[in-house]
């Protein structure tokens, strides 16, 4: 906990006192020690700077990083989406030139501009 205390310029409560009310989650050693990773330092320090610098307080920082998790997670939603998307696309064109392998090739296409006329002779004797 020292260590990350000094990488992020904040002293130990503090950082306690984060923990508590759900700013930054650091892992647990197996002793039950906080474990702050590089991405938990850098929380701290955005935390740091939101209150510092821009005056936002604990509430409104914990719903700035609630929503930029959010932006996150919909990122990724989106970008698996449009993957399936995708997927989707590449298999109805594979079902699509499927279908076109099994047309029969003696059928011979005609042209709709042009009219066919079929003439049927008049039955003799009537």
């Amino acid at each position: 906990m020292s260590i990350a205390a000094e990488l992020s310029g904040l002293h130990a409560q503090t950082l306690r006192s984060y923990d508590r009310l759900g700013l930054v989650s650091p892992g647990r050693s197996p002793g039950g020690g906080r474990r702050y990773s590089a991405r938990d330092i850098a929380l701290l320090r955005e935390v740091q700077r939101l209150s510092q610098e821009d005056g936002v307080n604990l509430a409104g920082i914990k719903r700035i990083i609630e929503l930029e998790q959010l932006v996150d997670d919909l990122k990724a939603r989106i970008s698996e989406m449009a993957d399936e998307v995708l997927a989707a696309h590449a298999a109805a064109e594979q079902a699509a030139a499927m279908v076109h392998q099994s047309y029969r090739r003696d059928l011979v296409p005609v042209d709709r501009r042009s009219q066919i006329v079929v003439w049927h002779p008049k039955p003799q004797g009537k």
